[in-house]
């Protein structure tokens, strides 16, 4: 499967933002799938500041605007989480997303095992592993990039005690080079990005006290 990329610019809106805290987390006064497209086009929890991933252009969902953020199919679902987590902020969950999305991409492009494991759930973070240890066997380096997510909207919620679920689909940009070990090129070009639509589910505990949400599923629109 196979995720194509291009190039990036730093978005200082997500700089010094913590992944997992600002999913859903408001401010002080008012917040075993396969990873899709992967193939052959990833202690103390890190700041974006921390890990300096590559944040592409992204655009906003309108302030005030609900419809937008998430779909009619997902209103009883946010609702029931709403009831259950007061500190939970749409429009801070979909920022947290898309800032999520950008660095386990580049997580997955890098072979970053490590900050996957922070990022994901078992299962997605097992997936992720074997995809990269195959690459790894075939001598394939990806220097994919996310130009820009173009739009990124809950299609789906679900909280079942004491879990929540939402499910963001991410519509971007995304270029992909493939080179082999002495850095000869493969396939694919950074001049050239290509529409790509993914579906990620995030979760989480309520119960507990960890304001962390993880990626659970991936799948494609």
């Amino acid at each position: 499967m196979t995720i194509e990329i291009v190039l990036l610019a730093m978005v200082a809106a997500f700089l010094g933002l913590r992944l997992y805290s600002v999913l859903g987390k408001r401010s002080g006064h008012e917040q075993e799938h396969t990873p899709r497209n992967i193939e052959p086009r990833a202690n103390e929890r890190r700041t974006l500041d921390d890990a300096k991933p590559h944040v592409p252009d992204i655009v906003p969902a309108p302030a005030g605007a609900p419809a937008m953020v998430y779909d009619s199919s997902a209103e009883a679902g946010m609702r029931e989480i709403l009831s259950a987590d007061r500190n939970f902020d749409v429009g801070r969950f979909i920022e947290g997303a898309q800032a999520a999305y950008a660095m386990i991409l580049e997580a997955f492009w890098k072979g970053d095992k490590e900050e996957l494991k922070l990022l994901c759930d078992e299962d997605v973070y097992e997936s992720f592993v074997e995809a990269i240890d195959a690459r790894e066997e075939r001598g394939e380096i990806l220097e994919n990039q996310l130009v820009r997510i173009d739009n990124a909207r809950i299609s789906a919620a679900e909280y079942r005690r004491p879990m929540a679920s939402i499910t963001v689909q991410f519509d971007a940009d995304i270029a992909a080079v493939v080179k082999d070990k002495e850095g000869n090129l493969i396939g694919g070009s950074l001049s050239d990005a290509a529409e790509t639509h993914d579906v990620w589910t995030f979760s989480r505990d309520l119960s507990s006290a960890d304001p962390n949400w993880l990626l659970d599923e991936t799948d494609e629109a």
